[in-house]
């Protein structure tokens, strides 16, 4: 107990110590670089999984596809496939090393997308088809509000992951809050180890409650304590 003590009291005061919070090393500098990591990764998931599974979920095609490829990116091993394109990389590795750690977030994304279109009442598209709409005007104006809490909850879990797993750039070289822990081991420094782990774990905090924020703005109430329930 006196050693956890310990170790929480030293991670404090390295945090508050001003010499961490500027220069190139200094926790504003590698927090935006994480935030920049991460926001990439995180693009490039939603620009892959969000059309497929908006589509898959609408033509009702392609199920075993999605299941298959989202059980397939869970199992990749993410720090593997880090330092292999980082070692394969000729230029700046950055765009490839962050691709393994952008697949990490397909999954969520395209399974909720699809279950979410997926769950909508036929009836509702039975509804809006017979007032006229075209099938894209369906996925837009009623398929996707509806599934829109399950499609933000898979938002806000590759956002986590992303968050927690953009640690791993540091093993290739990359800047970012990762920096803290491999730099730290290597010189035996652990409340700068711990302190890094800190400011990861209060990252991933502050995007869960940026999601929290963001369902309760985007979504009716009546939507979203229907959700709730269910």
């Amino acid at each position: 107990m006196n050693a956890l003590f310990n170790q929480i009291q030293s991670a404090w005061q390295w945090l508050s110590a001003a010499a961490h919070w500027q220069g190139p090393d200094g926790i504003p500098t590698r927090l935006l670089e994480h935030l920049e990591y991460s926001a990439f990764a995180l693009f490039f998931a939603i620009l892959v999984a969000l059309p497929l599974g908006l589509f898959v979920g609408h033509s009702g095609r392609g199920g075993f596809i999605v299941a298959s490829l989202a059980n397939s990116l869970r199992a990749l091993p993410t720090l593997g496939l880090v330092v292999l394109a980082a070692v394969l990389s000729t230029g700046d590795p950055t765009v490839p090393v962050l691709i393994p750690v952008a697949l990490l977030a397909v999954a969520p994304i395209l399974v909720n997308t699809y279950e979410g279109i997926r769950q909508v009442d036929p009836d509702l598209r039975d509804a809006a088809a017979g007032m006229g709409m075209n099938p894209w005007q369906v996925l837009l104006r009623a398929e996707i509000p509806v599934a829109l809490p399950l499609i933000l909850l898979g938002l806000r879990t590759a956002a986590i992951q992303v968050v927690a797993t953009a640690t791993v750039a540091a093993y290739a070289g990359l800047g970012g809050l990762g920096r803290y822990a491999i730099d730290g081991l290597a010189v035996s420094d652990y409340p700068q180890v711990v302190g890094g782990a800190v400011i990861v774990v209060l990252l991933a905090v502050v995007v869960q409650l940026l999601f929290v924020a963001l369902r309760r703005l985007v979504l009716s109430p009546g939507l979203r304590n229907s959700h709730d329930r269910s």
